[in-house]
């Protein structure tokens, strides 16, 4: 579904991105696991057509990303979850969850905001209440939410677990595992895999804007477990 290679990118002419290679199948959950300063969020944000690549490709579903604007992308059906949540402090934590239907058109928005309520049914518990009234760890869901509206074919989530308490880390967790149980394929940044390890179908180590290497899950069907 998604593959990057050979990318280059700078900012403000300094390198920050070298030679990244990655792969991610559909249906698939891979993470992107580096320190802060690494190149996640600038990996991320390339994708997005938020930075402008230098060199190499970023191919989805066979369309060159690079060719694509920006603004386009999201009407891919890529949605993305920034580290610093960005929602809009005036408006309710369900009026964040719909922005993407204002800028792309989704037709269907409400099965599918009522798709996210049964995922994230905290989500739906707060709807009504402003943004600013919300905790850091809420305030992550709704970005989710957000993420999830438009992100049909693939999920961008830039550290899900930074930053909010263990048990809300445990909760995302939970989440995650109910979207690898739907399908939904999904790449996530994290400084560390620990909340997020045994859902990863496999993980990138990122150092110095470089990929140093890459594991493969050894995740045990069930079924065969039990023969």
């Amino acid at each position: 579904m998604l593959t990057i290679e050979n990318l280059d990118v700078d900012i403000e002419s300094i390198p920050i991105l070298r030679k990244i290679d990655l792969v991610l199948e559909s249906g698939k959950m891979i993470g992107l696991i580096g320190r802060n300063g690494a190149g996640k969020t600038t990996l991320m944000r390339s994708i997005m057509g938020l930075l402008k690549a230098k060199a190499g490709t970023i191919t989805f579903d066979q369309a060159e990303l690079t060719n694509i604007a920006g603004h386009r992308r999201a009407h891919l059906g890529i949605g993305y979850m920034p580290e610093d949540r960005r929602l809009v402090p005036e408006l309710s934590a369900e009026q964040n969850i719909l922005i993407p239907v204002w800028s792309t058109g989704i037709s269907d928005f409400q099965n599918r905001l009522n798709w996210i309520y049964r995922i994230i049914p905290e989500c739906k518990a707060f709807q009504s209440r402003p943004a600013t009234s919300l905790s850091g760890g809420q305030q992550k869901l709704v970005a989710l939410g957000r993420a999830l509206m438009v992100g049909e074919r693939l999920l961008l989530l830039d550290e899900l677990t930074e930053g909010i308490a263990p048990v809300l880390a445990h909760r995302m967790g939970e989440i995650l595992t109910t979207l690898k149980s739907e399908g939904v394929s999904v790449f996530i940044a994290e400084s560390n895999d620990v909340h997020v390890a045994g859902l990863l179908d496999k993980s990138y180590v990122i150092e110095r804007g470089a990929i140093s290497a890459q594991t493969q899950s050894h995740q045990v069907n069930t079924s065969e477990a039990s023969t």
